[in-house]
């Protein structure tokens, strides 16, 4: 499938910001699932960009704004191709304890998705479905699939209920929140089984032309989904948001341990505290 993506993000301060600094995860790399053919970024007040890879292999794109301005905006255009996942049933058959153990002997690799993160620790509260989900015999296939339908059906999708800084124990009392929280609850019940796991930053189409009632949720901003990584040194992706495996209506902006490595913009700014942040996306489907 072909996707024409419209990102806009935009910064409005109270009083002029005399400096501002940031980072711009925006730059989707090429993978064997999808090809981007076409990227326009433009930013306003327009000022140079330091790219550069990070430790997760993510393109990142440094900015200073260096003189006084009111607003600042990111805006953003891709064509990207995205191809059908391959076929990991082979790998998804091999057990939740013969995969801990392929795993550890690739912990240096693995390491980063295999511990706890600032937006994903390992809370007490999830060790019920660690339990019931992970058992040694179980294929791990089996375990992930079940683990994210548990989430999509007990978890009630609710923008505004959460902030990216709620803690998960939080999104637990509430059983509510939006794609970031149920790729953080996800990723610490898988991690704290001894199973890698990582947070996705992408987009997704929100509606298929082709087909009735097969809308997508947390297609209004970037959307967050979870890959696991099987045996074999590939992964899985996974969206508890839409109880589906993530696919050709997935595209990939970056990956990392929980949200903080991977949000699109990110930065701070000299001038007073307040300041009116809008966020805009778009994913139409395009003729090849």
């Amino acid at each position: 499938m072909r996707f024409l993506v419209r990102h806009t993000t935009r910064y409005r301060y109270i009083q002029p910001a005399s400096e501002s600094v940031g980072e711009l995860r925006l730059l989707p790399r090429d993978r064997p699932t999808q090809r981007v053919h076409r990227r326009e970024l433009r930013l306003k007040p327009s000022v140079p960009l330091l790219p550069y890879t990070d430790f997760f292999g993510n393109g990142v794109e440094a900015f200073s704004v260096y003189f006084r301005h009111d607003a600042f905006s990111v805006e953003l255009e891709l064509d990207v191709e995205t191809f059908a996942e391959p076929d990991l049933t082979e790998h998804a058959l091999i057990t939740v304890g013969e995969a801990r153990q392929i795993a550890n002997s690739r912990a240096l690799e693995l390491y980063p998705y295999l511990q706890a993160s600032h937006h994903v620790p390992f809370e007490p509260v999830l060790r019920e479905l660690r339990r019931e989900f992970f058992r040694l015999d179980a294929p791990v296939g089996e375990a992930v699939v079940g683990l994210n339908t548990w989430i999509f059906k007990n978890f009630k999708y609710s923008p505004g209920a959460t902030e990216i800084s709620t803690p998960i124990r939080e999104v637990w009392a509430k059983r509510a929140g939006v794609c970031q929280d149920f790729a953080h609850v996800m990723l610490a019940v898988c991690r704290s089984a001894g199973v890698p796991a990582r947070y996705v930053s992408g987009y997704i189409e929100p509606t298929d032309p082709d087909k009735e009632g097969e809308d997508l949720v947390g297609a209004v901003a970037t959307h967050a989904w979870v890959e696991v990584g099987l045996p074999g040194g590939v992964w899985l992706g996974l969206d508890p948001t839409n109880n589906q495996f993530a696919g050709e209506r997935h595209i990939v902006l970056a990956v990392g341990r929980d949200y903080t490595d991977v949000a699109p913009v990110r930065g701070s700014f000299r001038g007073l505290r307040h300041q009116k942040l809008d966020v805009a996306v778009e994913v139409k489907r395009m003729s090849r």
